[in-house]
């Protein structure tokens, strides 16, 4: 049976500016791959809402699950979650349950539960909240989609409080084999390999070193028998 998929939603200017680097797409990938989850797409988009409502239609229409990142502060260009609700029809409003949350944290720091920090407490109707550990203030999954912060160790204790709660698949397994050859003198063998291995994925990185062109091959799969032998034959074949 094949795994579940999964699409990422990066959403901010500050990406597409350049501004910030993003590292949640990296930290996602690599935690998917553990729990039997296929990403297989990840889209970045700015900060408007037509983009953003497209974005998770399309997403959440394709694959079993989409991971957002961003936009869901307390500053009036966090609009992921007006755009969630819009995206799927579902009323907004500061909820009880999130409010009580908000309430406790800001009581406990002696700072202020203002109109911009209650922003946070705003959830569509029907969703649950996930879990925010750091900073309190939750996201929420609706449907198919899991909206989460940016910020990225809060994005990480946000992905550590989902992940159990959904069902994955066989983990996918990798094995590396650092070829000293340029891709070329190696195409052919590759080819043929893919071609007899056709439930593997078997991609070739070239990397330049010292003047010489090299490549690492890697071949990822779900059954370990199937990733030691093409990788066994590929070593052979190369005289490794």
């Amino acid at each position: 049976m094949a795994n579940p998929t999964a699409a990422m939603l990066v959403i901010g200017d500050e990406i597409l500016s350049g501004r910030t680097r993003d590292a949640n797409m990296h930290f996602l990938a690599g935690e998917l791959t553990k729990h039997g989850i296929d990403l297989k797409e990840v889209r970045i988009v700015s900060d408007d809402a037509e983009a953003i409502e497209a974005a998770v239609s399309a997403l959440s229409a394709a694959y079993t699950h989409v991971f957002t990142s961003g936009g869901i502060g307390p500053t009036h260009d966090d609009i992921t979650a007006d755009c969630i609700a819009r995206a799927f029809g579902a009323h907004l409003d500061v909820r009880d349950d999130a409010r009580a949350l908000l309430e406790a944290h800001y009581d406990k720091t002696g700072l202020e539960l203002n109109a911009a920090r209650l922003r946070m407490a705003r959830i569509p109707e029907g969703a649950t909240l996930i879990e925010n550990p750091v900073s309190t203030a939750p996201g929420f999954t609706l449907r198919n989609v899991h909206v989460m912060a940016g910020v990225p160790n809060i994005f990480q204790a946000m992905v550590a409080s989902v992940l159990p709660t959904l069902t994955g698949g066989a983990p996918l397994l990798s094995q590396t084999l650092r070829v000293n050859r340029g891709e070329g003198d190696i195409a052919a063998m590759l080819s043929a390999l893919a071609s007899d291995f056709d439930d593997l994925s078997i991609g070739c990185y070239p990397f330049q070193e010292n003047g010489a062109y090299g490549a690492n091959v890697v071949i990822r799969g779900t059954e370990g028998a199937k990733v030691d032998a093409a990788m066994t034959r590929l070593a052979k074949e190369l005289a490794l």
